[in-house]
């Protein structure tokens, strides 16, 4: 049975923060849900940055192949944005604003794709349609590599990095040790996690004993001691012969300080971090005199759609569609969340929770599955993980050998409102 619809009027999508190797698949479970209701979406170009400017798409005018294509096709086919709203006390008029913009274009359903600032945004927009008087039912749509959403079992987008996290080591692993007798005996590897080491544990599933790569994991949960580190690269290449090294980008000193922090700030106010992997590469030159390489994969981990999992797929898909029916369900200020039946065989569903139990929390590694040693996983953390980067999605190639991803039309709505500067 369809949703109960209680108003005629369109549904905006956006997507927000930074993209994931899935992210358009939930735009794809949006877009073709909607469809089959009858519901004509609009999405704002660059996240909520578009919706302010009243730059808004009319994906109506993409063909059903061009929208289920967005199912294999990485990055952020409408634009995301780093841009974060100012509080409702200090400053009402963004607002304002948008519910001008959803007014003038007859927008009923807002679903923001995003991570935690995302889901404070749903929430005070929707909180804004209730103070003006206005019908606006604003759903969260989750979506982040760091995995750091609570009330959710996992994130989509992070089952894709935790993948492609895994392979890298898994392979780097193999080509360090075939150098490590005359060439490379340590190699270091900086992934995301600014307060979070989900995608550094994911590292520890490429081994399974204390000999594999990796060797050594860095989390944001524990504190960096260098000496502890120092010993336990020495040891581990002296009884191995060489050392993978996986390290968060935001594991931080004794004095709570980022070791990363070069001073600078992005649009949410957080420090610009990246930069982990050189110092630690340094710090091993110099006391143990070891020859090093070191990688920091950034935007590719998150744009790998080739090694994207499909678990991880399915999973973004689904939340997409949900969030449309819930929407038109008339529910308000949720967001679709999956929750884990089963490890064994891994089962899961999708159900809602309420963006004031989300949004401004964050969900860290937790204890029982660091090792005691600080450096490794837990049984625990593996039963956990390994799920979530289970069997392949590949995009279909081309005869040239690349993946064919979609790029779609972007065809305007004709703005109605004066011109507006966030």
């Amino acid at each position: 049975m369809p949703p109960h619809i209680p108003v005629q009027g369109k549904l905006l999508y956006a997507q927000s923060g930074g993209v994931t190797a899935v992210i358009n698949a939930t735009a794809a479970g949006v877009i073709e849900t909607a469809r089959a209701h009858g519901v004509q979406v609009y999405a704002a170009r660059h996240g909520i940055v578009g919706a302010l400017r009243e730059e808004l798409v009319d994906t109506s005018k993409e063909s059903e192949t061009a929208i289920a294509a967005l199912r294999h096709t990485p990055g952020g086919a409408f634009g995301s944005c780093r841009y974060k709203l100012k509080s409702l006390q200090d400053d009402r008029s963004q607002y304002t604003r948008l519910i001008d913009v959803c007014q003038a274009h007859n927008i009923r359903w807002f679903l923001y794709n995003g991570g935690n600032d995302s889901a404070d945004t749903a929430l005070k927009l929707s909180q804004m349609g209730e103070t003006l008087g206005y019908d606006l039912r604003c759903i969260g749509v989750p979506k982040t590599v760091d995995n750091d959403l609570v009330m959710t079992d996992c994130c989509p987008g992070f089952g894709s990095v935790a993948k492609y996290t895994a392979l890298s080591t898994l392979e780097v692993g193999l080509d360090v040790a075939s150098m490590a007798e005359t060439s490379t005996r340590v190699f270091i590897m900086e992934v995301m996690g600014r307060n979070s080491g989900w995608i550094a544990a994911a590292a520890g599933l490429a081994g399974h004993g204390p000999d594999d790569a990796p060797h050594i994991i860095l989390f944001p949960e524990r504190t960096f001691n260098k000496d502890a580190f120092l010993a336990k690269v020495k040891a581990t290449v002296e009884r191995v012969g060489w050392c993978v090294v996986v390290s968060s980008e935001g594991i931080r000193n004794a004095a709570g300080q980022l070791l990363s922090d070069n001073g600078s700030r992005d649009a949410f106010g957080h420090a610009q971090l990246g930069g982990v992997a050189p110092m630690l590469a340094a710090l091993i030159k110099k006391e143990l005199g070891y020859k090093y390489h070191w990688a920091l994969p950034d935007y590719l981990q998150r744009a790998a759609r080739h090694t994207a999992s499909r678990v991880d797929v399915e999973q973004a898909y689904a939340v997409g569609k949900a969030a449309v029916n819930y929407a038109l369900d008339e529910m308000n200020a949720v967001m679709p969340v999956i929750v884990r039946d089963s490890d064994t065989p891994y089962r899961w569903k999708i159900t809602p929770a309420p963006l004031k139990a989300i949004a401004n929390h964050e969900k860290k590694v937790p204890e029982d599955f660091i090792s005691a040693d600080g450096f490794g996983i837990t049984e625990a953390a593996r039963r956990y993980l390994r799920p979530l980067i289970a069997d392949e999605a590949p995009p279909p190639y081309s005869a040239d050998g690349l993946p064919q991803y979609v790029q779609l039309r972007h065809v305007r709505v004709p703005a109605k409102l004066p011109a507006f500067t966030p």
